[in-house]
């Protein structure tokens, strides 16, 4: 036995079951073939044989051989991550509230195929319909996998055990240990026929025999003649004749019993087949048909009815708990109830399609109801999460009532602020086609669907497609919703972002300028939607070279947020906190933009995985603080970590991994890994055009960084090309008093000064020292490295007197600033050149 704790998460088991001896013996002989690395086992079938039922009994009854055993819902791919990130505190690993669900599944994966802390380990993948949704996961490794599924597909891909019917003799045995009376075999035998030995019928066919006392004879009278009424409507090809009996039988005697609880059973089956909140089913306004409303309004009749759905084994419900496994406690987990899916479909083909509308219209209000206010607040985002599952199912983007669309704008927003962006892409593209169809292109919510859609385009990366659409969206929004409407200046807001996005700063900071003014106006100073504009202008200034008047603009914006006048969202308040770290950096303020940026990682840790596009941006800012404070190997591993997580998230080409690439590649240069540094820097420079464009501010910038790693690695003829290219791109895009053209200029500079040109080198140099002593202040860490890299070069030329003078004046200028330990003062003392390289802030 192994010292390793035991570590159980496992439904309950089934007190009921009966027989399966062969198929779980087969089950056990099949896994225990590989010794070394087992291939994952499937149990394979179609719905309602029992491959849940035995997947719980496996385990319950092998327990003893394993130290590890985790269950995983897999009918959303989606979740999976989740379930095995859970397992990561009980391996001695970082929980996914510490490291974000990725990182948290991924070194779950990897332990467990390391087998450590352990060989003996069974995970169960429960309901999983595709294989390519979980292939990567289910890899070999020292321990089992069980998957149960549907889908035939899965017999291509691991070894399948065939999951069919009971066979006859455990149908039997099944019906003498369930039913309440003494049954004898020959009926036994005669129920099992007529249901077809399908598992899930007998569990009905008993259920409803125990709580009605109804005698077996009677019911295989009301069965044969209920099946006989089924065939002559036409019986649904996918289910067989036992399912859709007994199901149909159980039906009657509520209706008889408890009507009530048929009309919720109805209610149910218009959901999803996931878990439904058990907090849905509260009274709320709009479609509710009577019976469902007088029923939500009392609580002891809900709770009576869904108490005898699940006698009846027509629901299953799950209670509240704490969540615990291996003796830890978890995270909690709400109360749902659950439908079979094939009793959900049977449900839906035995009403008339203007019933089916009603109920659905029903369900819709219900989810409308459930919605929490606030879809961008992460303490709102499981109650989200749980709702989300119903969106497509209960066919949400049918509806053409406005409170059903405002309900699916929430989830779209919630989507997005969650950073789950390939969900927001595809309900998008549901929502926008079947409103615009439905409703025309100038619809409130198509319009404002449009708005989120173009939010997605640039969070992608697709800048042309975001300018294109959004651009057309605001002409239809002026036009259909106003100048002044709410909708309209959030999508006004945006366009700056698009105008970044070009390289266009000035263009972008004169229309934030008009942008803020209007939302002044319309919404005042304390609005969120407001607060929101002053960030996006503090950007524009950030991009222009004013850093001042961006960190007076964020301090401003920061007051608001946290003065208690207004409802700013913590994604909202954690930009602000990231960009104002990110400007007193600029300022040249690196000591205070570390600890800025070190309490906005800690702030937005409290709310958001370590996954969250909000998170990886502001450790990213951390890192660059890190780097220019002189904290070289802290920078270098904040950075090693983001960029991963970057590129496993987003891919190599998404503008967020380009710039982390570019964080990466200045932070190994500064640990003295320049061949390293270059490779990543030359590989971004190249891939940046793609994503702005050959003449974008931040390609130059790029440019330049591998300028500079030319020249250190012993090509100063190469790095001058590049350098002076660079230059004349920038000056075109930004002119001469741009910090870029500034920070490429003194780079230049030192390129000169290497090739032996001193008289070029010293009067660029001159040129660049003095507008950058105009543009950010004479003691400026920028300013500073252009005298010292200037005082050398003159000195260099002959010109000692004047270039001691200004050695002397920028090292007491480097000892009252960056202090005498900081690499730059180091530097700067030992008469080396100082290089300036570039780090692309977001658009």
């Amino acid at each position: 036995m192994s010292d390793f704790p035991n570590v159980w998460k496992v439904p309950p088991r089934n007190k009921n079951f009966t027989g399966r001896e062969e198929l779980l013996s087969r089950l056990r002989d099949s896994i225990l073939q590989q010794p070394t690395a087992v291939v994952p086992n499937a149990l394979q079938g179609y719905g309602g044989v029992g491959k849940t039922q035995a997947a719980i009994e496996y385990a319950y009854r092998f327990r003893e051989e394993y130290d590890l055993v985790w269950w995983i819902p897999s009918d959303q791919p989606g979740l999976v991550r989740s379930t095995l990130a859970q397992l990561a505190p009980q391996l001695g690993l970082p929980g996914p509230t510490a490291t974000g669900i990725d990182e948290a599944a991924n070194a779950v994966l990897q332990a467990l195929r390391r087998g450590d802390p352990t060989r003996r380990w069974l995970l169960i993948f429960d309901n999983a319909d595709e294989p390519d949704d979980i292939r990567e996961i289910v890899r070999p490794g020292p321990g089992h996998v069980l998957i149960t599924s549907r889908n035939h597909r899965w017999e291509s891909v691991v070894d399948t055990v065939p999951v069919d019917v009971f066979p006859r003799r455990e149908s039997v045995e099944f019906f003498q240990k369930r039913l309440r009376r003494a049954i004898s075999e020959s009926v036994a035998v005669e129920l099992a026929e007529a249901l077809g030995d399908l598992p899930l019928a007998l569990e009905q066919a008993a259920a409803l025999q125990s709580e009605t006392g109804m005698a077996p004879e009677e019911y295989l009278k009301l069965l044969q003649e209920h099946t006989s009424q089924l065939l002559s409507r036409g019986k649904p090809s996918e289910y067989p004749v036992s399912m859709t009996a007994a199901w149909g039988l159980s039906v009657n005697k509520l209706k008889e019993n408890l009507p009530e609880a048929m009309e919720l059973l109805r209610c149910c089956a218009f959901f999803g087949p996931e878990p439904i909140p058990r907090s849905v089913l509260v009274p709320v306004k709009g479609a509710v048909r009577p019976v469902i409303a007088e029923l939500l309004a009392d609580p002891i009749k809900l709770s009576g009815a869904i108490g005898t759905l699940a006698k009846y084994a027509l629901v299953r419900v799950e209670a509240e708990a704490s969540g615990q496994a291996g003796g830890q406690r978890g995270p909690g987990r709400p109360a749902t109830l659950q439908v079979h899916r094939l009793i959900q479909a049977l449900l839906r083909e035995e009403l008339e399609p203007e019933v089916q509308e009603e109920i659905r219209a029903e369900v819709h209000s219900l989810l409308v109801g459930a919605v929490p206010a606030a879809p961008d607040d992460p303490a709102n985002w499981p109650r989200y999460d749980a709702l989300l599952a119903h969106v497509r199912p209960a066919r949400v983007a049918e509806s053409r009532r406005d409170e059903v669309r405002d309900f699916a704008i929430k989830m779209l927003t919630y989507l997005s602020s969650s950073g789950n962006f390939a969900a927001t892409g595809s309900h998008v593209a549901t929502f926008l086609e079947r409103w615009t169809h439905d409703s025309g292109a100038d619809n409130r919510h198509v319009l404002q669907a449009k708005r989120l859609q173009g939010d997605l385009y640039r969070e992608q990366g697709r800048y042309a497609e975001a300018y294109e659409l959004n651009q057309a969206t605001l002409v239809s929004m002026r036009a259909a919703l106003g100048e002044e409407e709410r909708d309209t200046l959030i999508l006004l807001n945006g366009i700056g972002s698009d105008l970044r996005a070009q390289g266009r700063f000035i263009d972008a900071r004169e229309h934030d300028e008009e942008s803020l003014r209007l939302h002044r106006k319309v919404l005042g100073p304390d609005d969120v939607i407001t607060v929101r504009a002053i960030n996006s202008l503090a950007l524009d200034y950030g991009l222009t070279s004013d850093y001042v008047r961006a960190k007076e603009l964020l301090l401003e914006a920061l007051r608001t947020a946290q003065g208690g006048e207004t409802a700013v969202t913590r994604g909202t308040e954690l930009n602000l906190r990231t960009g104002l770290g990110r400007v007193v950096r600029l300022c040249g303020d690196y000591r205070q933009a570390v600890d800025v940026c070190d309490d906005a990682l800690i702030f937005g840790r409290e709310f958001f995985d370590a996954n969250h596009p909000r998170i990886l941006l502001a450790q990213k800012d951390l890192a660059i603080a890190l780097l220019r404070s002189g904290e070289t190997e802290d920078a270098l591993l904040q950075a090693i970590d983001v960029h991963e997580r970057y590129v496993r998230l987003y891919g190599v080409d998404h503008p967020s991994t380009l710039a982390a690439a570019t964080c990466l590649s200045n932070c190994n240069r500064a640990n003295g890994n320049v061949e390293q540094a270059y490779e990543l820097a030359f590989d971004t420079m190249n891939r940046y055009p793609r994503i702005y464009g050959a003449d974008h501010p931040y390609n130059h910038g790029c440019a330049s960084n591998v300028a500079l790693l030319h020249r250190v690695l012993g090509d100063p003829q190469a790095a001058r090309e590049l350098n002076k290219k660079a230059l004349d791109g920038i000056e075109r895009r930004l002119g001469r008093d741009h910090h870029y053209y500034l920070l490429i200029a003194v780079n230049y500079a030192s390129d000169l000064a290497v090739l032996g040109d001193l008289k070029n080198a010293c009067e660029i140099g001159a040129e660049a020292h003095q507008r950058l002593s105009a543009l950010v202040g004479a003691r400026h860490p920028t300013t500073l490295a252009a005298a010292a890299n200037l005082s050398a070069d003159l000195e260099a030329a002959g010109q000692s007197e004047e270039g001691r003078a200004l050695f002397d004046e920028t090292m007491r200028s480097y000892l009252e600033t960056l202090g005498p330990e900081h690499p730059d003062t180091r530097v700067a003392g030992e008469r080396r050149h100082l290089d300036c390289d570039f780090d692309p802030p977001p658009v």
